[in-house]
This record gives C-alpha cells, sequence and structure tokens, in this order.
C-alpha cells in the first residue's frame, strides 16, 4: 500500500483548517474560488509551501478550464516557487517538481523541463523514477546518448527496473544494436512495471526478433495486438484514426481514386522519362533511405511532396510530373505521406516493417521493372510491379520487399490520405 505524501510542514499543521476548507474549494470544481482562498493564504502566510502548492493547483486546474496557455505559465512558476520556501516537506518537493516538468512538457517546452527534471535527480539522486523520467525528457528532445547514460545508471542502481530497461532496449535498438536490445526490451516488458505497456515497446521487439530470425516475434505482436496496442497482428501502425476501413490491398475503385490513378496510368512514359533524366544527370537528387528499413543492398528516393509540402527545388527537375500531381490534392495535401520516385537496385532486400499511420494509402506506379526478380509482400500476399500499371496498398500493414533482379526497378510512389478520413480530419490530423 502506497504511503500518503507528507505535504504539510510544522507551520502548515498550525493552519491546517484554513489549507483543507481551500482544497475542499478545489476538489468540489470551484476552481475560481479555490485560487482566491489559496492566494489569500498565500498573502497571510507568504512562507507556507502548502498554501503556495494549492495555488499552483488551482491555477494548473484554471488553465484548463480556460484553455489558457498563459495562465499555465503562471502555474509553473507557482510550483517552482514552492520548492525554494524554507523547510518544504520533501513530498512536497517532489510532487511540485514533478508536475512543473510535466506542465513544461505539455507547453512544448522541453528544455525547461529537462532544467526541472534535472533539479529533482540532484536533489533525490537514490529516486529511480525521476532518473527515468530525466531519460525520458533526453529523448523528447532527441539526445539518445544522455537518455542512454541516464539508463544505465538508473540500471545500476535498481537492475530489475522494468521502465529503465524498456527504454535502455529502445534506444539501443535505434543505433541498430538489434541482438543487444532484445533481451532488455522483453525483460522490461515481462515486469509489467508502469510505463512499460506501450506500443512502441511490442513494436521494437518484434521487429528485433524478426530481423534475428526469431519466430517468437509474432508471439510479441499477437501480444502487442491484445494489449489494444495494434489493430491487428499484421496491422501495427502507431498513429491511428479507429473505424477507417482496414485491408492489405486496395483497387482503384475501392479508393474512389479512380481519375488519379487513371492520369498516372496515362503519364507513366512522361513520369518515367522526368525520372530518368533526373537520375542520368544528378544523381545526388537520389538520397539513400536512411529509415534502417534495408537488411542489404542500394534503395535511394527522390522525393517531391513531404506531409503535404511541395519541395519546389525537386518539382523544377521534373516539371510536368508535378504539375500532373497539382491537380489531386488527395496525395499534394497528404500530410501523413509523401511523393516520390524510388529506384532500388539488384541484390536489395528491405526488413518486414510496417508504416507509421493507418490514415494513408500507398500507391506505387511501375516505371522500370526488370522482367523478374522483384516482389513486394503486404500481410500475406505477394505481388509484383508492372510497367505503367498502379498498384494500391495499406503499408500499415507489415510489408517487404525483394529486388533480384539482373537491372534495377524505378517506381513513382504517391500517398493519399485513406478515404473514409472527413474533410476535417484531413485539415486537423497533426503531420507524420
Amino acid at each position: 500500500k502506497k504511503k500518503k505524501p507528507k505535504l504539510l510542514n510544522k507551520f502548515d499543521k498550525t493552519i491546517k483548517t484554513e489549507l483543507d476548507a481551500a482544497e475542499k474549494l478545489r476538489k468540489k470544481g470551484k476552481t475560481e474560488e479555490a485560487l482566491r482562498a489559496f492566494e489569500a493564504l498565500v498573502n497571510q502566510y507568504p512562507q507556507s509551501p502548502r498554501a503556495r502548492y494549492g495555488k499552483a493547483q488551482s491555477e494548473d486546474d484554471l488553465a484548463e478550464k480556460m484553455r489558457s496557455n498563459e495562465m499555465l505559465q503562471k502555474a509553473i512558476n507557482t510550483y517552482d516557487e514552492v520548492v525554494s520556501l524554507p523547510n518544504v516537506p520533501s513530498d512536497l518537493i517532489k510532487l511540485s517538481l514533478k508536475r512543473e516538468a510535466d506542465r513544461q512538457q505539455f507547453l512544448g517546452r522541453m528544455r525547461g523541463s529537462l532544467v526541472t527534471l534535472q533539479k529533482l535527480v540532484q536533489l533525490f539522486p537514490n529516486d529511480a523514477s525521476f532518473k527515468n523520467d530525466l531519460g525520458v525528457g533526453y529523448l523528447l528532445i532527441g539526445d539518445n546518448n544522455n537518455a542512454k547514460k541516464v539508463y544505465e545508471e538508473v540500471l545500476r542502481l535498481a537492475p530489475n527496473d522494468g521502465f529503465a530497461k524498456v527504454h535502455y532496449g529502445f534506444i539501443l535498438k535505434a543505433e541498430n544494436k538489434i541482438a543487444e536490445s532484445i533481451p532488455y526490451l522483453k525483460e522490461g516488458l515481462e515486469s509489467g512495471d508502469p510505463g512499460t505497456d506501450d506500443g512502441r515497446f511490442y513494436f521494437h521487439l518484434g521487429d528485433a526478433l524478426q530481423r534475428m530470425g526469431d519466430k517468437e516475434a509474432h508471439k510479441w505482436y499477437e501480444l502487442g495486438y491484445q494489449r489494444g496496442h495494434f489493430a491487428s497482428v499484421w496491422q501495427r501502425s502507431l498513429y491511428n484514426v479507429k473505424g477507417l476501413k482496414a485491408q492489405p490491398w486496395w483497387t482503384a475503385r475501392e479508393t474512389g481514386y479512380t481519375e488519379l490513378v487513371k492520369s498516372l496510368e496515362k503519364n507513366w512514359k512522361l513520369i518515367r522519362d522526368e525520372g530518368l533524366a533526373v537520375m542520368d544527370k544528378e544523381r545526388s537528387l537520389f538520397l539513400p533511405e536512411d529509415e534502417n528499413l534495408r537488411e542489404k543492398g542500394d534503395w535511394s528516393q527522390f522525393t517531391l511532396w513531404q506531409q503535404g509540402r511541395k519541395n519546389e527545388k525537386a518539382c523544377r527537375s521534373v516539371p510536368k510530373t508535378c504539375t500532373l500531381l497539382e491537380r489531386f490534392p488527395e496525395a499534394t495535401g497528404c500530410r501523413r505521406g509523401q511523393i516520390k520516385y524510388s529506384i532500388m537496385h539488384p541484390g536489395t532486400h528491405v526488413w518486414p516493417h510496417t508504416g507509421p499511420t493507418n490514415c494513408r494509402l500507398r500507391m506505387h506506379l511501375g516505371l522500370v521493372i526488370p522482367k523478374e526478380g522483384c516482389r513486394i509482400r503486404c500481410a500475406q500476399e505477394n505481388r509484383t510491379w508492372e510497367e505503367g500499371k498502379v498498384l494500391i496498398f495499406d503499408d500499415s500493414f507489415e510489408h517487404e520487399v525483394w529486388q533480384d533482379a539482373e537491372n534495377y526497378r524505378l517506381i513513382f510512389i504517391v500517398d493519399v490520405w485513406h478515404p473514409e478520413l472527413t474533410a476535417q480530419q484531413r485539415r486537423t490530423l497533426p503531420a507524420i
């Protein structure tokens, strides 16, 4: 059973009745009245940590009610003031700084939050949970190196800490230390510790096992599905809109984007020729795939639209192709996708992988396709490309690619919004 935190110092015990009355107002949802009561107490007893903390909580509640970032910043400042008062109970310091860091993160002030978390760790060096939070703080600003150091320290202090294990495994996997990441991810998930039951960890453990050729990958995908993290064992995207039609392969008619498909197939030679011209003259425009999806080989891409934004410079190299696409906002406005040329050379294998979201469908237009040796699997079905023809699949389902031909394969990739998304969702869904 968790011990109740001690929030009152000697002085605050003498004004407990007044503090309790103000807190009662707050708990009843009388936010403005509670704030006025705590402000009066702070004015009367400026050295009272509990009154100051109550004021911060009331400002926090009011910020939520008003949806006001300005009020939330006031709450953050007041949480910070609590800690600078004399004789503050350590439990109150912990609660104040933890909440301050959390609210800073909510406002996107990641570096400010990091400073607050560092303060917590300095004040309570033996509390592994604060170090764990600090590690997350580093991960949120993309500082994996410092996050790694923090989790190594936690695991020295508490070798069985499941939260530290899953995050440490996650970092090792990001460093492509696939085999090393597996025991940490697995033991962390098996621990059942708070914060470990997260779709990302099932996703990366399954992926690591799959890359090692370990059949146990399926067990973890199944478990992730049962825990509600994946839409199915095959469809493992993590940024989803619930209730969208889900199937690996689609026909043009099913998508409703028949005009776009007709236009791509009718103009495929124009799209191909502009792509080939860029390939021949300026190879540097094609950039190697950088998401660590290849087991081996050579795979590069030349991107025209990314997250619904047109790359003007790239489009100057293939002007007719870009003009052709401007007519189709379902593609150019798809902020969860790209439009790009993709070239894959012989001897390439792309690991089984899953796209990030179920909010898009992916069209592949064949431009230069060797007679045999190239295939794509989506879920449990293999298909091959044809020159001048569009293949459509949902890349939130597991897919894998083999290029064992004698010559390169060139395709044109066009992502489109999932047809069941409303106009409002297309406007408001955050980019990926």
